[in-house]
């Protein structure tokens, strides 16, 4: 009998599954992360200085990892909105969180959230730290911080202090403020800051806190005069300006950080990956540049430093809130 040899037609992808098949007979085949587009949820509206970190970050990001990294604005309900939607999204570094320090002080505020804030999220990188600023009208009558505080202390409730809103980083910011130097202010909620400039140019409010870029404009014009930044360092963009603490009020610090974040149970090695193309990402100098416009000091940690940092935030925070008798309305 005469044995005739048959062409067998084998694909390289056969070929490929036959010898990992053979190098991994037991546990299978990881998954190649990522295997698609990636969603970076912002919980902040469009426009803000999140989103603008979030864009130029999402720009490096796919450039180095291959997918498209894409940015959805998800806010409301002090950032509530967006974080449910991370915390209930598949495991899997697919579905990203980019928030502030927000993240951690909606705790404080909000008597029931739809999701565990000590559990329901992995954290991955803090990125960095900005400073709010403490402002006032450039001709009025308060030059300094000493100034602020030598008043308010010899006329309790008479000084008005404005914030883009209530359980923001801002509001929070002067709220310790005024538990650290033993103070009583009025606070004058607004929703945002372009209100909040508007009535402090016109007198209508005695001093604000906001952030970088809302308020540099106005600074650079001589329209505005700040007295001091929130932050533990001076910002490199406004040297002269300096610390609540050189102004007298030791150990203060309340200055905005940024960190990224996905659901709880993402496997460690997508973690690690994604922490590593963070940290390559922040090192180009497109987000540099970009970034700094923002206040932000870039300084990406590992997801261990960032959950110490959320974990702490929200006791200080919650400590502040109740010492203060802040209420979300």
């Amino acid at each position: 009998m005469t044995h005739v040899n048959t062409p067998i037609a084998i694909n390289r992808r056969q070929i490929l599954w036959a010898d990992t098949a053979m190098v991994f007979p037991l546990v299978g085949v990881a998954q190649i992360f990522p295997a698609r587009p990636v969603r970076v949820i912002v919980p902040f509206p469009a426009g803000g200085g999140t989103d603008i970190i979030a864009r130029i970050l999402c720009q490096e990001m796919a450039k180095d990892l291959g997918q498209p990294f894409l940015v959805e604005n998800r806010p409301g309900a002090g950032t509530v909105i967006g974080n449910d939607f991370v915390s209930k999204s598949p495991p899997d570094g697919h579905t990203l969180l980019l928030t502030t320090s927000a993240f951690s002080i909606v705790p404080s505020l909000t008597a029931k959230l739809p999701y565990a804030s000590d559990s329901a999220f992995a954290p991955i990188a803090l990125l960095g730290r900005a400073p709010n600023m403490i402002v006032v009208k450039a001709d009025g009558r308060f030059k300094t911080l000493a100034d602020v505080l030598t008043y308010a202390k010899a006329n309790p409730g008479k000084l008005s202090y404005g914030s883009a809103g209530i359980g923001t980083s801002v509001h929070l910011a002067a709220e310790l403020l005024k538990n650290s130097a033993k103070i009583f202010m009025t606070h004058i909620p607004y929703r945002g800051a372009s209100p909040l400039i508007t009535d402090l140019l016109g007198g209508q409010v005695d001093m604000g806190f906001a952030t970088m870029p809302s308020i540099a404009p106005f600074l650079t014009s001589g329209k505005l005069r700040a007295i001091a930044v929130t932050s533990s360092d001076r910002a490199p963009t406004w040297p002269d300006v300096p610390t609540v603490a050189e102004s007298g009020i030791h150990g203060y610090q309340a200055d905005v950080w940024y960190g990224v974040f996905s659901s709880s149970g993402t496997p460690p090695d997508i973690v690690a990956q994604l922490n590593s193309a963070l940290k390559r990402a922040a090192q180009t100098e497109a987000f540099r540049k970009r970034v700094e416009a923002e206040g932000l000091a870039t300084s990406v940690s590992t997801p261990e430093k960032l959950g110490q940092l959320t974990h702490a935030d929200e006791l200080r925070w919650k400590k502040i809130v109740k010492a203060q008798g802040i209420t979300a309305k």
